[in-house]
């Protein structure tokens, strides 16, 4: 008992030094990061969410196409919403089993942390998927990885300081790189619409990703908020889809193929469960800052994905829809925003064995 106690007194006093020596941007992940965890985990695990986020894309469109052949006359509002609804909503039933032992300790502060989680994702979501109809896919992604400058903003005002050099330049490599990989042309660049919208959706996204690194959550048990998160989420769409329906009927048939289902479950399973238990798990473990640009290699995994799932599809379900060819944008987009976060994680790795 009493080597138990020197144990757990030794790991307190480690980690309350890291704390203070940190400071600023890194003192709430350093605070709670054990001094057995590598400083490379956490972003290696962000950086596998990603990859299953980036797999939604390629699969999202090819159930669209599906679905044009289900329901011809079905706009994309109710596509976009039937999918958030059945994507998080059974990603919210395999939550439910898997907490059942533990649901009795639900905290009203993880169901605070939950439904805070959905609110920002569902919000940022409407406003993106409405304003991709208004401006291109290209500028949608570019515009949505704002929020890697807008969080390096907030911590500086918050704290009362200018970011780091390293941050800045990691900063500037980011949206080059994302720029270069959506072969943006600025001659061509204007505000609308849908440029607003989806600037509206980063700012949404920057406060989910703050909302995670609120140290009064630091306890929360993952699986208990996760699950309030995806239940919510499909409770914010469902709404959507049922009014924006031509037939209550469309909801079923929707997803009454064997094609439709197997994308579905690949949603389910990968972007949903292990993108966002990843994030929920990992991301209180480093930066805000950190996490802001280590999302910006979605658009780079994507581009990959690209290049092989869409003939996947077109194999297994019969709709056409062709694999993407590698290109220098991919490679120098890719290497850019690469590099950027390599910068960011040395200097992230130095800060916590200092």
């Amino acid at each position: 008992m009493v080597r138990q106690f020197a144990i757990t007194a030794r790991v307190f006093r480690c980690s309350t030094i890291i704390a203070f020596r940190c400071g600023g941007d890194w003192l709430v992940c350093a605070a709670m990061r054990s001094v057995h965890t590598s400083p490379w985990k956490a972003p290696l695990m962000l950086v596998l969410a990603t990859a299953f986020w980036a797999l939604s894309f390629p699969t999202m469109k090819a159930i669209g196409q599906m679905q044009q052949r289900i329901i011809p006359e079905s706009n994309s509002w109710f596509s976009a919403s039937l999918c958030m609804t059945y994507r998080f909503g059974v990603a919210g039933l395999v939550m439910l089993i898997w907490c059942a032992p533990t649901i009795r300790r639900l905290t009203m502060s993880e169901v605070w942390e939950g439904i805070g989680l959905a609110a920002f994702a569902a919000g940022g979501l409407v406003f993106q998927m409405d304003g991709l109809a208004y401006t291109s896919a290209s500028t949608s992604a570019f515009l949505t990885q704002c929020y890697c400058l807008i969080i390096p903003i907030w911590v500086a005002v918050r704290e009362r300081r200018r970011p780091s050099p390293m941050v800045v330049l990691s900063c500037f490599l980011v949206v080059v790189g994302v720029g270069v990989l959506s072969r943006i042309d600025l001659r061509e660049f204007k505000v609308g619409r849908g440029e607003l919208e989806t600037l509206i959706a980063s700012v949404i996204f920057t406060a989910q990703i703050l909302w995670l690194q609120r140290p009064c959550f630091a306890r929360n048990n993952v699986r208990h908020f996760t699950l309030i998160m995806f239940v919510m989420i499909a409770v914010f769409c469902l709404p959507v889809a049922l009014v924006t329906a031509r037939r209550v009927s469309d909801m079923l048939s929707a997803y009454s193929t064997a094609g439709t289902a197997v994308s579905l479950g690949i949603l389910v399973v990968f972007s949903t469960l292990g993108g966002y238990l990843l994030m929920n798990r990992w991301q209180p473990l480093v930066s805000a800052t950190q996490a802001g640009l280590i999302y910006c290699v979605e658009p780079v995994f994507a581009s990959a994905a690209a290049l092989f799932m869409p003939g996947w599809f077109s194999l297994l379900t019969g709709i056409d829809y062709p694999n993407e060819r590698i290109g220098a944008s991919l490679l120098v987009g890719g290497g850019l925003i690469t590099i950027a976060n390599m910068l960011i994680q040395v200097q992230g790795a130095g800060k916590s064995s200092s």
